[in-house]
């Protein structure tokens, strides 16, 4: 298949997609790979930019989804692996890869969805791997496997998208029906809320965060302060606050950083 830069080019084995990636690799271009899914909106949009931000790089898309989009190819991107479970498990799904920190989320989604990320890393062997914060407990399982495990690529996070009213951007936000979109807005005004505590210690910003969702009659699943590496919260220092609830019928994540213990007024002053 040629292959013309920026042209989204579509790979649809794994064979093809590996040779594609060697072939980089011999001619000294630095990969950016972006592993999506099946649903395409602009945080996503977001994740290619960055990946095309970076000097001199080749960017491959690994999508799941049945068609194409044609924003791949108006965004330049060089090429797609179209990709389905069986072309990364042709024998099945018979490897595990199991991460300490995951806590938050379901652990066996978050070990299949990390699985899968390094396989795409083997296949691809890219110079670097572009994911989104707003899973962000995914980013720094993915970090922590790439470290632990040795592999050289560079996993780059990128800062969630969201719209004009705060909400985050993602595929289960499109389903929260319309009735229920201002109770959807209070977990990310539950998070800036608890963030602006930041100066007066971690339990402060829990009870913030917790009486704005109370006030929008939200029960969280899970409302936390962790440290960057999932963690505990340190005194002082980037923390980073997490919160899960269904609204609607639809189960609803999000996240934060914040400088716990020193507040982001304080920040602003230091930085003159």
């Amino acid at each position: 298949m040629p292959f013309e830069p920026g042209q989204a080019t579509v790979y649809d084995t794994t064979e093809a997609i590996a040779q594609f990636g060697r072939a980089m690799k011999k001619t000294s271009r630095p990969v950016a790979l972006v592993p999506l899914g099946t649903g395409l909106h602009a945080g996503h949009i977001a994740l290619i930019r960055a990946a095309r931000s970076l000097l001199g790089a080749t960017v491959i898309v690994a999508w799941a989804g049945s068609q194409v989009p044609e924003e791949f190819a108006a965004e330049g991107v060089d090429a797609v692996w179209s990709y389905r479970p069986e072309h990364i498990w042709p024998k099945g799904e018979r490897t595990r890869v199991i991460p300490r920190r995951a806590e938050l989320e379901d652990p066996d989604r978050v070990s299949y969805v990390l699985t899968g990320q390094l396989a795409m890393i083997n296949v691809v062997q890219p110079t670097w791997v572009i994911v989104g914060e707003k899973d962000y407990e995914m980013l720094v399982n993915l970090r922590h496997a790439v470290t632990d495990l040795h592999l050289p690529v560079d996993v780059r996070g990128v800062p969630t998208v969201r719209m004009a009213d705060g909400l985050a951007l993602s595929l289960r936000n499109v389903d929260v029906a319309q009735d229920a979109h201002d109770a959807a807005l209070a977990l990310s005004a539950a998070l800036v809320a608890g963030a602006h505590a930041a100066e007066f210690g971690e339990e402060k910003v829990l009870e913030t965060a917790r009486g704005v969702l109370d006030a929008a009659g939200i029960e969280p699943e899970y409302l936390e302060l962790r440290g960057i590496n999932l963690g505990p919260a340190p005194e002082q220092g980037d923390a980073r606050l997490f919160v899960a609830a269904t609204v609607g019928g639809v189960r609803l994540t999000d996240n934060v950083g914040l400088p716990i213990g020193i507040g982001f007024k304080n920040l602003e002053t230091d930085g003159g």
